[in-house]
């Protein structure tokens, strides 16, 4: 079954089910695949998790409930799968900006959410260059922060995060001799979004030396990230003076169009991104060769 009949036949079994306690294994298995693997190709892509996606359907579904006053904000609350009326008004509230009581209210403005319906269309065609390798443990060191919500919070979170944390990229870079090289690293992926990681790689002696290196406090919100080895996809945007542009669209190829005619599956491991910038001074052509590279994890699909 391919990913685009195995994706839809997951969310029409999503949509009969809204109302109910809802399996992601059982969801998975409408496109004989794990659990696992079903999330992480779904959020990539479509943009949101699963949890967010069925969370949104949801709460427009209740929303339209009140509205059309059908409803007592207590039952649409145990309806769709709230413990208290409490946690469904904050979770009304953060998705549709008024309160569910406030829904009734002649001229209130609520949001909708509608289902995902996936057209099949003649793509392909396109060369992507591409490598294989097979990874040994890698060690970096880094900082993280945890990023949820809609595509464009995460990209929004993702900007502030870098430009808030400015000096502990010089630290790294400077610490690791390498001002052109800068890894992200994306883990622990849930419906509460992922850690995302700014790190380098250092040598062994500043990894274990880093307070000495550079201080206690400054030390303190740098951790090691231990990556185990593995196999991974590699595949790199053009070379470019913005390639952060392009990156998005070559994450989507890569599992929507290399990943289904291959024989491997996503693997439950750490997805890195490296970031080539060349940053020589004085030299202005340099620029148009900046480039990322995806390294993303797969596994033999048995």
């Amino acid at each position: 079954m391919d990913w685009i009949t195995g994706i839809q036949n997951a969310i029409i079994y999503i949509e009969s089910h809204l109302t109910e306690s809802i399996s992601y294994e059982e969801v998975a298995a409408q496109s004989f695949s794990s659990s696992y693997h079903f999330q992480r190709v779904f959020s990539i892509l479509c943009g949101f998790t699963l949890g967010e996606y069925i969370r949104s359907r949801r709460l427009t579904l209740a929303g339209m409930e009140l509205a059309e006053g059908k409803i007592k904000v207590i039952d649409a609350a145990l309806k769709y799968g709230y413990e208290s009326p409490d946690s469904f008004a904050k979770a009304f509230q953060k998705f549709h900006g008024i309160l569910p009581s406030q829904a009734r209210s002649n001229g209130s403005n609520l949001k909708s959410f509608s289902p995902l319906v996936l057209k099949i269309s003649l793509e392909g065609g396109n060369i992507m260059k591409y490598r294989i390798e097979d990874k040994p443990e890698l060690i970096f060191t880094g900082y993280k922060r945890r990023f949820s919500g809609t595509p464009d919070e995460r990209m929004q979170q993702e900007s502030d995060f870098y430009t808030s944390t400015r000096m502990n990229q010089y630290l790294l870079k400077g610490l690791s001799h390498d001002c052109n090289t800068s890894y992200n690293i994306m883990q622990n992926f849930g419906d509460d979004g992922y850690d995302f990681y700014i790190a380098s790689q250092l040598n062994e002696w500043a990894a274990d030396h880093l307070a000495q290196e550079i201080g206690e406090e400054a030390a303190a919100c740098f951790e090691k990230i231990s990556v185990p080895a593995g196999c991974y996809l590699i595949c790199e945007t053009e070379h470019t003076q913005y390639p952060t542009m392009l990156f998005e669209e070559l994450r989507r190829r890569a599992v929507s169009e290399w990943l289904p005619s291959s024989s491997y599956i996503l693997a439950n491991a750490p997805e890195i991104s490296v970031y080539h910038w060349y940053f020589q001074a004085g030299n202005n052509s340099v620029n148009h060769s900046r480039y990322i590279e995806l390294w993303l994890p797969i596994a033999p699909n048995k």
